[in-house]
């Protein structure tokens, strides 16, 4: 029988798929250096808007999954942040605003590309089928995500200036939120997944989502790098996703 990862252990191996992260991508990595063109950070801003606008739906449905009554306390909060006035997702709109969308183009998700719509949507779907235990551990990319959202406050200034740094508000957030619900998440993990077999299918799970944010970026750069948005080939189609 193989051996079981104690708590620490087990928590080191899950911090150590940080390098599968979309922050290694490299058309994140392009953003990072600064040479994102303005139609390119539009079609990541328009394109993660639908992301952002899932994580609520994907919290509600772990909750319908009915964990425990305590966790659920703890879980909506994070509905919470989202959806609340001013909260995460007005702040993405303030974002899009800045980066040149509309209001409107955000909300109509007109820009959003096929193939990251289809990962999106796996992603929400196995939170739906799924035990709560086993979407939670789907959750744990965001012990990732600070570096990320510190890189972008610190960079992007100087980066981006043209664009408003009271847009960058969403990070701001994140940098506050995004601790407290590791800890929760992370501490569900580390207790559930407490045999050989639950430990190796968290990493699966884990994967699977890293799978799904590098995957997102794969259309992107297809789309804004590589200038292959769906049916580019194709004369007069009857749906584009070119940002103007």
């Amino acid at each position: 029988m193989s051996e079981v990862y104690s708590k620490k252990e087990f928590e080191i191996k899950l911090r150590e798929m940080e390098y599968m992260y979309h922050l290694y991508h490299p058309f994140q990595q392009k953003m990072n250096s600064g040479n994102f063109t303005k139609k390119q950070m539009q079609g990541w801003v328009a394109n993660r808007f639908y992301y952002q606008c899932t994580i609520p739906t994907k919290d509600l449905a772990i909750m319908s999954n009915n964990p425990p009554i305590e966790h659920r306390r703890l879980w909506i909060q994070r509905v919470n942040t989202h959806i609340k006035p001013n909260g995460a997702l007005d702040a993405w709109i303030e974002l899009g605003v800045a980066v040149g969308l509309s209001k409107e183009d955000l909300l109509s998700f007109k820009y959003v590309l096929p193939g990251v719509r289809f990962a999106i949507d796996a992603y929400l779907n196995y939170t739906k089928e799924s035990t709560w235990e086993e979407s939670v551990a789907s959750s744990l990319s965001e012990m990732f995500a600070l570096k990320l959202h510190k890189l972008r406050l610190d960079t992007w200034p100087l980066l981006y200036p043209w664009i408003d740094e009271n847009a960058l508000l969403y990070f701001k957030k994140r940098l506050a939120d995004t601790p407290k619900d590791n800890i929760h998440a992370l501490d569900i993990v580390l207790n559930h997944f407490n045999t050989y077999e639950l430990q190796q299918k968290a990493f699966k799970i884990v994967k699977f989502k890293l799978d799904v944010l590098w995957t997102m970026l794969d259309y992107m750069y297809l789309a804004y790098e590589l200038n292959k948005e769906p049916y580019f080939n194709i004369e007069n189609p009857n749906v584009k996703y070119s940002i103007k």
